[in-house]
């Protein structure tokens, strides 16, 4: 057996237990096939992103129905918490690892040598185009249905909607002893009745992150969630 066949083999049992993690078997297998086909191995125009673009609002709307139910007398700003975190990168990037998803991905070599399979974003937006390639080939309600068996666990770990990104950054660094995260406007860009605010924080110890908002409010809350994420990844290195 050559390599390349034995390569092939590997592949073929990984997709194997990456479709009964699905709970979906495709009409159109090359709606998956493509979902898992990253950018730098195709180019845009038939790689995964359009299906990104697409499995994005899908979570988005699936998860809003769940919460709608599942947290009946929630005002809409607790709802809204809740579906915020859990269609962010790192709930998106959770699920992917846990059915398998980055060992099913094509990507180019130097995707490959550079760590892809295990890129948090790059297996965040996969999982989106997989969401898109089942809804595409099962309807709504097969989307539903991988989404209920993947989110569900995710919105049990919390009982209390999630705080305001910056009042869980605060409570974070004063709880280890540091100074209080520090907000600072960079840049306002744009016409008056439309700007866009770029606004940075630090945290001492850990590298100053920058984000943009069509508020000042929006930019530091923006800011405050990337570096709590970059925080919990390093805690968990």
């Amino acid at each position: 057996m050559s390599d390349k066949d034995a390569d092939d083999g590997d592949r073929a049992e990984r997709l194997k237990e990456l479709l009964r993690n699905l709970g979906h078997t495709f009409d159109d297998p090359r709606r998956l096939d493509l979902a898992l086909t990253h950018s730098s191995v195709a180019g845009n125009a038939r790689s995964n992103e359009r299906l990104e673009f697409l499995g994005d609002r899908v979570l988005g709307l699936v998860v809003a129905h769940l919460l709608f139910d599942t947290f009946p007398h929630e005002p809409e700003g607790a709802l809204a918490r809740r579906h915020t975190a859990l269609v962010r990168r790192q709930a998106l990037a959770r699920v992917a690892n846990a059915i398998g998803l980055g060992a099913c991905l094509r990507l180019s070599r130097g995707e490959e040598d550079s760590g892809g399979r295990h890129n948090s974003g790059l297996l965040a937006d996969a999982c989106e185009a997989v969401l898109a390639a089942i809804f595409l080939d099962g309807g709504l309600d097969a989307a539903e249905k991988f989404v209920r068996r993947h989110w569900l666990p995710l919105m049990d770990e919390s009982h209390k909607p999630p705080q305001d990104p910056k009042t869980e950054l605060q409570e974070l660094v004063q709880g280890r002893g540091l100074p209080l995260p520090q907000y600072r406007e960079i840049s306002r860009e744009g016409p008056a009745h439309a700007p866009m605010f770029t606004v940075e924080v630090h945290v001492v110890g850990y590298a100053t992150v920058t984000a943009t908002g069509k508020s000042k409010q929006a930019a530091e809350k923006a800011a405050a969630r990337i570096l709590l994420d970059q925080i919990k990844l390093r805690d968990n290195e």
